[in-house]
């Protein structure tokens, strides 16, 4: 079996089911854990997941991941917009990346437009909830199908 896809939470999504349901519903990171574990499983993926409220310590999974897994899905929270710090260790990563967010970032404050994370990323997958953790896994798997460039 393939080393694991990291699936790394940021700031808040331990909030889940509690913070703002309006927008990013009911469900809790522990039903986030529960349908990616799931739907991995049922793909023939092992996945790692792992959420923080600290920036430094998402950077050292990042790091990790470059050793320990063949690629990540990451839903960083607001640090998608803020860190440059997470860029570079995407990018110094050298795996492939998909984004993800619950809520339509595009469809919100315009300080959400912009995602880091985006440009060090195959792709970016919002607005869908925690579907888009599946969807995540689908496109990096089917990434991984694509030969090399």
């Amino acid at each position: 079996m393939s080393p694991p896809i990291f699936v790394l939470n940021g700031p808040n999504l331990n909030m889940l089911g509690k913070r703002e349901p309006a927008i990013y519903g009911t469900a809790t990171l522990a039903d986030v854990r529960q349908i990616v574990e799931s739907h991995a499983a049922s793909v023939g993926v092992a996945t790692d997941f792992r959420q923080t409220n600290s920036e430094g310590e998402l950077i050292e999974w990042v790091h990790e991941a470059r050793d320990r897994a063949s690629g990540i899905v990451l839903n960083a929270g607001a640090y998608t917009h803020t860190s440059i710090a997470l860029f570079d260790a995407l990018k110094s990563a050298e795996l492939p990346v998909v984004e993800v967010h619950l809520s339509n970032i595009f469809a919100r404050e315009s300080f959400r437009h912009h995602s880091y994370v985006a440009m060090a990323a195959v792709g970016v997958i919002c607005g869908f909830g925690v579907r888009g953790y599946t969807m995540a896994l689908d496109a990096l798997i089917e990434h991984f199908k694509k030969p090399a460039a």
